[in-house]
């Protein structure tokens, strides 16, 4: 869906303006052809090692929140400037009564304060990684869900608060069944139970991607065998293309512990679903080898690796942030001696760089920006682009571009209408207008070419 690592540089054609009325112009190979080529030599193109948010990706902080019948309530001081992504932990055992609840459904009033929430998160333009469970206080559980019928209710209700923010969500973890609701454990944690409920989740939720716990439950949802793993095919089209794991063993044994049967067949399965949805869990097992730096990022590029905890395994985290990068971990030149945690934490989820810009200046002003994505992960979500003309600290012109999936270029054409002189041009790619403003912002990982207020990339300068 997404490429990775595109050819790019910048130049620019300068020359004399003539005044005309806006207008759009996407992107197509035959345009790309008119442009001039392009000049790799600028350094601002190239990447900074510094550490950025961005939405829907990152190592993410854990916000414990329970509903009941009053409300929900969570620790309001976890949310924070520094941390863009959350994993709501949500507890529903108020909703079981072999939880010690009652079985019934969820209250308006714990529905509104999950809304609250999720609306708290969207004012700041956080990212969230939402998963409901059985298991009361999530101290591990199992045997708490109530009924399958009241199960089933319970993923409608929650679905329409989480259908009302796709651009918080950054995916639904299934959870719900066993301890922690890590989908193990409990009488239902089988196929009986777990593919009518991944299917209802994939009907009831349509703003985001539905994440089991392993590649069989993806298995047994398609109605395959493992041995057919390797030549299944999803397409778009099918409610499956948005069905994705989440690993809560990750790199803590050669499967995982028990994420994998078979580890390179089913990460090759893994690898046509995690390129268009994110992917990401826990790292365990502190005394693991799979988690060296020499050893761990190529597979987390292959599985395209968008989100971990923070807080958990802390010693694994401690163990990347005393170890550093070198050229036998890869050549990525500039992280040479900086930690794995640096490299890490900046390579989750995409990352992308401005690495060239061209502009045709004759009749119409043509700007092509190209852009190379250098995480592990992809941009799962489309995104809309303008450039902005800025002179003397003012926006004189805004001009709409292609929406943006991840791809290598994006461009726009507008008549020169907006006066003479010379302009700076950024990029905005966004989630959508707030207010007038942009909101989802992205940022790229070039140096010094972010601003905070236009909430943009600047790539170039033009004179006209």
């Amino acid at each position: 869906m997404k490429n990775k690592f595109f050819k790019v540089a910048l130049a620019m054609l300068l020359g004399l303006a003539t005044l005309f009325s806006a207008t759009l112009c996407a992107a197509s190979c035959k345009k790309e052809e008119t442009l001039p080529p392009f000049d790799e030599s600028n350094e601002s193109y190239t990447e900074s090692t510094e550490r950025i948010n961005n939405p829907d990706q990152g190592f993410y902080r854990p916000l414990y929140v329970r509903l009941t019948e009053n409300g929900a309530s969570f620790n309001q001081s976890v949310i924070s400037d520094f941390t863009q992504l959350y994993h709501l932990r949500i507890d529903i055992s108020a909703f079981s009564a072999n939880a010690g609840g009652a079985d019934k459904p969820i209250t308006d009033a714990a529905l509104d304060g999950l809304k609250n929430l999720l609306n708290t998160l969207y004012a700041s333009e956080k990212s969230a990684v939402v998963r409901f469970a059985y298991d009361k206080g999530y101290e591990g559980h199992n045997d708490y869900e109530p009924p399958f019928d009241v199960l089933l209710n319970h993923i409608a209700q929650f679905a329409a608060v989480v259908n009302k923010f796709p651009l918080t969500v950054t995916a639904v973890e299934a959870g719900l069944i066993g301890p922690w609701g890590e989908m193990h454990s409990s009488k239902i944690a089988n196929k009986t139970y777990i593919t009518p409920m991944t299917e209802k989740l994939l009907t009831e939720i349509n703003a985001a991607p539905v994440l089991v716990r392993t590649p069989q439950m993806i298995y047994d949802y398609l109605g395959i065998s493992v041995k057919d793993a390797p030549e299944a095919k999803i397409s778009e089209e099918d409610k499956a293309y948005r069905l994705g794991i989440f690993n809560d063993g990750y790199l803590g044994s050669e499967t995982d512990l028990g994420t994998y049967s078979d580890r390179p067949r089913d990460i090759e399965f893994l690898c046509g679903q995690t390129d268009h949805l994110p992917f990401g869990g826990e790292v365990v097992i502190p005394n693991s080898s799979l988690h060296d730096i020499d050893k761990c990022t190529a597979e987390m590029f292959k599985l395209n690796l968008s989100y971990l905890n923070i807080e958990w395994n802390n010693l694994v985290i401690e163990k990347w942030k005393n170890s550093v990068y070198t050229e036998a971990c890869g050549d990525d030149a500039a992280y040479y001696e900086k930690t794995a945690f640096t490299y890490i934490e900046n390579r989750l989820g995409y990352r992308f760089v401005a690495t060239g810009c061209t502009v045709e200046n004759s009749d119409t002003l043509k700007v092509g920006v190209k852009v190379k994505n250098l995480g592990f992960g992809n941009l799962n979500k489309i995104k809309k682009c303008k450039l902005l003309f800025v002179k003397d600290g003012a926006v004189a012109a805004q001009v709409q571009a292609q929406d943006f999936n991840g791809g290598g270029q994006i461009s726009a054409e507008t008549q020169k209408n907006f006066g003479s002189g010379e302009f700076e041009v950024y990029l905005c790619v966004y989630g959508e207008e707030r207010g007038g403003k942009p909101a989802y912002a992205i940022q790229f990982a070039n140096e010094n070419v972010w601003d905070g207020d236009l909430k943009a990339n600047k790539v170039c300068t033009v004179v006209i």
